[in-house]
């Protein structure tokens, strides 16, 4: 009997303890179930994001070279229209404006009463002041408002003298824009002098004025008809 109800008690425990363990076993399988779908879950919410970051640093790559592109297209731009106005300030294209001197050469008085030569003013007279000029630094002439350039043409054509293919008479004013102190140093040693004593002789008119403000017109662009520019490497 003893050992019957020993045996009986060893069974009961035996079933408890096993119930314990299915208990256990029970959750173990809940918990590592519910982390495996945590993680099934997980793994592709992952793979979006990593997809989602290389496509906006894609993007953003992207973004940065049509920034440097357009930069440098602006550099280009800007360099260019520089490079233009320069070019067109040097040819003598554009209106400008500095200190200078004014120059007022005319005929004498005295040609109702004589006629004479060196009581005229020649083309000769006009190239030399403009030859002293551009000595002296000038960096913009006009005669009688019309621009000196490369192309500009002055000579006596009867009555009148001719510059850039126009009719000029007298009085003919000579502007010029540069440093003054020069202009006069250049001026005294080529014609000045020689029209001083025209201008004592015959009464010719010679005066010169220094200006705080001068204000040389562009001039005009040259039609090129047969000329054309050398391409490189021919």
């Amino acid at each position: 009997m003893k050992l019957a109800k020993r045996e009986g008690s060893l069974l009961g425990l035996a079933a408890i303890l096993l119930g314990f363990l299915f208990v256990i076993l029970l959750k173990t399988q809940g918990v590592a179930g519910s982390i495996l779908t945590q993680q099934e879950t997980a793994v592709p919410s992952l793979i979006q994001s990593e997809q989602e970051n290389q496509q906006l640093s894609d993007e953003n790559a992207k973004i940065q070279q049509e920034l440097v592109k357009y930069a440098q297209g602006q550099s280009a731009s800007d360099l260019a229209n520089q490079q233009l106005q320069e070019a067109k300030m040097n040819a003598g294209l554009i209106a400008v404006t500095g200190p200078g001197i004014r120059i007022i050469l005319d005929d004498s008085k005295n040609i109702a009463k004589e006629v004479n030569e060196n009581n005229y003013i020649h083309e000769q007279y006009i190239t030399a002041i403009l030859n002293a000029l551009w000595n002296g630094g000038a960096e913009a002439i006009a005669v009688n408002d019309q621009r000196v350039t490369t192309n500009t043409e002055v000579f006596c054509a009867g009555s009148y003298i001719q510059i850039n293919g126009s009719r000029q008479m007298p009085p003919y004013v000579i502007q010029a824009i540069g440093e003054t102190s020069h202009f006069s140093s250049a001026l005294d040693f080529y014609v000045w002098h020689r029209l001083a004593d025209l201008q004592k002789q015959y009464g010719i008119t010679r005066t010169l004025e220094v200006l705080d403000k001068v204000v040389i017109p562009a001039g005009r662009l040259r039609d090129y008809q047969y000329s054309e520019p050398v391409k490189e490497g021919t």
